[in-house]
């Protein structure tokens, strides 16, 4: 029996089984860059052993010579996969001490190929035989050393100055997981490349009459890195047994709280969704899921939307947050609320978007039917309001309906004259209109803010709006001896608004102003500036008493007032009212005397754009 055959054959089956395990760990999981290196590196002990054994088996000079010249190669691939492994294992050696390792070794192979029978040996001009394991093996006898073997030992210092470097840098992190894994695999390396470069140098210089023996000892490095390997891998499956367990409480989590999870693959397009995200979207849990499928139940007129809001969290890296309907198979409707974001490559690729998504169809009707009681209140007030002014108003409407009758009577009169003066009829008919037009405006007024209409946003100029707003007033002012001023510059920006709403918050804000005043010198001033560059405000001034300072803060609040018979709803409206637009309000006292309320509200868009 050849023990050689028994130990060498051993020993290339041990590193063709180990390099087809991590082959076929790495073909799971191509991101483990480690794991290839490291199977690469046993494959390498698999040509060293079969060039071994060719070495000790032949006869030729020629032969052996080139066997030589060929274990070379398979050391350079041994050791460029040995390099590799520590820097992907270790992530802490220099990159410029890598690049120099493995440039010399590069340059060793050339000359391997180049200089001679290869890099130790010049050329071989007998064999001799020596006993070694029981048997006669083929060794150098009469030999010329090639001087570039020089070389191969300066590639192996920078090799091993990598290699420290590394493992002196990771055991410095503090960790003990590192500063064993720095001290296994750092140190069994270390110690393969001296045992090499020694051995190698000995033999071709004749210090050592043996054969040249490097797979054994690389056999036994890989096998303590192998052992690191799999505690590797068991401490991979002990994680994956606590992921398993912390994923059955995240589902109990997610299921107590109705979330629906999902992951969708920017490359394939594919979803993968948790049953309960499944159910949000009326897809049963064989049917597969993609991100066209899933944008076919977004509604109609939400799907637009919700994919822009999904490509400008791709591009800007944000947190997706949208709202969106989902129309179910039956036809039933239902509210999403998404949230997610992506993950990038290394090169800034969006390659996947994870999230969560949940019904909000309850809140979605209750913000619904809570939109409508607050208009339905607010229209109660205006309704309120208007009956405060329903004498003014009347007044103000048999003013110009009286002068109408008036003027008609005149008219007939000059009709009945022999000749008829047409031109007196003429300036009459004027006034008809003029006075008609008056009549219609206290009208038409009158009646949109006693309509019931929903919210329009539209372009409002302040001017007009204060305008409108004083005409109402005036009548009612006048029957209170209050003097009611304006004062809105011109050029001031648009608003954006409903025009009855913020009508109805100024005609409160003016109302309250005028029942604040007592006996004497009442004057209520309406005045507009521009506050900053976004905002415009109207500020409602009087020269009452002022704010009490223990209702200050309670002004806005609902149900309370100050009045005896208020309801303690106007400014409450008034408040939603104006936050609904986007603006603010709050009240103040003046210097001297009285109070002044402040709206604000954001400047139309176009505006804000000029």
């Amino acid at each position: 029996m050849s023990w050689i055959t028994v130990i060498w054959s051993a020993g290339a089956g041990a590193s063709l089984m180990l390099t087809l395990m991590y082959l076929l760990v790495w073909s799971r999981d191509r991101r483990s860059w480690a794991i290839l290196c490291f199977s690469v590196l046993v494959l390498s002990v698999l040509g060293l052993a079969i060039m071994e054994m060719v070495t000790m088996r032949t006869e030729s000079p020629a032969v052996f010579g080139g066997a030589i010249r060929w274990t070379h190669l398979v050391y350079a691939i041994g050791v460029a996969s040995s390099l590799g492994f520590v820097h992907f294992s270790f992530g802490t050696g220099r990159k410029w001490l890598l690049t120099l390792a493995l440039g010399l070794r590069l340059l060793a192979v050339v000359a391997n190929f180049t200089t001679g029978m290869n890099l130790h040996i010049a050329s071989i001009h007998s064999l001799a035989k020596a006993s070694f394991l029981g048997e006669q093996v083929s060794m150098l006898g009469e030999w010329v050393p090639n001087p570039w073997m020089r070389l191969g030992w300066l590639a192996s210092l920078a090799q091993l100055s990598y290699v420290v470097d590394a493992a002196v840098r990771l055991w410095r992190t503090g960790s003990p997981e590192s500063r064993r894994r720095a001290g296994i695999v750092g140190g069994s390396l270390a110690f393969y490349i001296v045992f090499a470069v020694v051995n190698g140098g000995l033999v071709t210089t004749g210090v050592l009459r043996m054969p040249l023996l490097t797979s054994l000892p690389f056999l036994g490095m890989l096998l303590v890195m192998s052992y690191e390997l799999s505690s590797n891998v068991l401490r991979a499956a002990h994680l994956a047994r606590e992921l398993a367990e912390n994923v059955k409480k995240m589902d109990l989590a997610v299921h107590s709280a109705g979330l629906g999870l999902w992951d969708r693959d920017m490359d394939r397009g594919d979803v993968w969704a948790t049953e309960r995200c499944r159910e949000l979207f009326g897809f049963t849990p064989e049917e597969p899921l993609t991100y066209g499928s899933l944008l076919k139940r977004v509604h109609p007129q939400d799907r637009e939307s919700k994919h822009q809001a999904s490509q400008l969290a791709l591009i800007k890296g944000n947190l997706y947050d949208t709202q969106y309907r989902v129309t179910l198979p039956d036809g039933s409707e239902r509210w999403i609320h998404a949230m997610g974001r992506a993950d990038y490559d290394a090169g800034g690729r969006p390659t996947r978007m994870l999230g969560v998504c949940r019904d909000i169809t309850v809140r979605r009707r209750a913000e619904v039917e809570t939109q409508e009681l607050r208009q339905e209140l607010a229209h109660a007030s205006r309704v309120t309001m208007l009956g405060q002014l329903a004498s003014t108003l009347a007044h103000e409407i048999n003013q110009p309906l009286g002068a109408i009758l008036r003027n008609a009577e005149a008219a007939e009169l000059f009709l009945k004259m022999v000749p008829p003066d047409l031109e007196e009829v003429q300036a009459i008919l004027a006034d008809i209109r003029k006075d008609d037009h008056r009549a219609g405006g206290v009208i038409d007024r009158m009646r949109s803010l006693l309509r019931r209409r929903p919210l329009e946003s539209e372009p409002m100029e302040i001017a007009g709006l204060v305008g409108e707003v004083a005409a109402l007033m005036r009548g009612d002012a006048a029957a209170r001896h209050v003097t009611l001023e304006t004062s809105v510059p011109d050029g001031l920006p648009a608003v954006r608004g409903d025009r009855v709403q913020i009508q109805q918050v100024l005609l409160n804000l003016i109302l309250n102003a005028m029942d604040a005043m007592p006996d004497g010198e009442r004057l209520v001033t309406v005045c507009a500036r521009l506050d900053g560059a976004g905002t415009v405000e109207i500020a409602v001034s009087d020269t009452g008493p002022g704010i009490p300072p223990d209702q200050a803060g309670r002004l806005f609040d609902p149900f309370f007032t100050t009045k005896p018979q208020g309801m303690g709803i106007g400014l409450a409206i008034s408040r939603t009212i104006i936050e609904a637009h986007g603006g603010s309000i709050r009240a103040e006292n003046n210097a001297e005397r009285g109070a002044t309320f402040r709206v604000t509200l954001p400047v139309a868009d176009e505006e804000a754009a000029a």
